[in-house]
């Protein structure tokens, strides 16, 4: 089995990040008519912004973003470093006719080496992450009534068990929400990058790639150990009125000259 513990050493901290940018945001238009989805404000700050702060704030050292829609503006944006994170882009010219499934593929290349997946519509306290650097997990959120999308089952040792497609169908076990972070070793990668290369060689390129971590999972190919996101804020930024909630959660931050007015009052 190509369990993510078989290539475990130690506590050594991912520090490689793997960022899926490529689609068109269509859902939040017209925020995203003239720039990508990352680049949206949540209370001044961007989605791309806060995420570069969670990596600087976990010692990442390398970022890796997959790109298509107005990847120009990401690229002016960040250029090629951004602090002590050096920044790399792979771009997707299909991104109007995939998924992500397809984009992950595309950085099978430019990845050689453990790293965290993330997606490009996310905001999220740091400390979330704490436990997502290193190999094999998951983040996961209980599964809520507004919540929708993929779940998973998770057993009494915090492995995932299997993976659900978004449904309204009753169901006994305890479910949990994606958050769609994900940790990887080396190992995990290169059965990934098989499977995944399996799909897009049969032209099945638009479908989302926990299709993959399904079928893996179910295979026993690949493990995760969930880690709960439950305990301190995040959002996943589809809609405007999933950007009204995010924008409650993270309120803006005060100036410090403002602050320090108030304390000289």
């Amino acid at each position: 089995m190509n369990s993510d513990t078989d290539n475990y050493c130690g506590q050594n901290r991912i520090t490689t990040a793997l960022l899926l940018a490529a689609g068109t945001g269509s859902r939040l238009f017209p925020l995203t008519q003239n720039s990508p989805k990352c680049l949206t404000l949540v209370n001044d700050k961007s989605i791309l912004e806060r995420l570069i702060n969670n990596l600087k704030n976990q010692g990442f050292k390398r970022l890796v973003i997959v790109t298509g829609h107005k990847k120009e503006c990401i690229m002016d944006y960040l250029g090629e470093k951004s602090g002590d994170i050096c920044i790399e882009y792979v771009h997707s010219p299909l991104y109007k006719t995939t998924n992500n499934i397809y984009s992950l593929w595309m950085a099978r290349n430019i990845i050689n080496e453990p790293f965290v997946l993330f997606e490009s519509d996310l905001v999220l306290n740091s400390s979330l992450l704490d436990d997502m650097v290193y190999p094999g997990r998951m983040a996961v959120a209980f599964k809520q009534p507004w919540l929708n999308g993929t779940t998973v089952s998770v057993n009494k040792a915090n492995m995932v068990t299997k993976f659900q497609k978004g449904t309204t169908d009753s169901y006994s076990d305890i479910r949990y929400k994606t958050v769609n972070i994900y940790s990887f070793s080396l190992l995990s990668w290169q059965a990934i990058v098989k499977r995944l290369n399996q799909y897009i060689t049969e032209g099945i390129v638009n479908c989302y790639y926990e299709t993959v971590f399904a079928e893996m999972t179910d295979n026993k190919s690949l493990a995760f150990e969930s880690v709960s996101f439950d305990h301190k804020p995040w959002y996943e930024i589809d809609t405007i009125k999933d950007l009204a909630k995010a924008e409650l959660l993270f309120p803006k931050e005060l100036k410090k000259f403002a602050m320090h007015e108030n304390a000289m009052a």
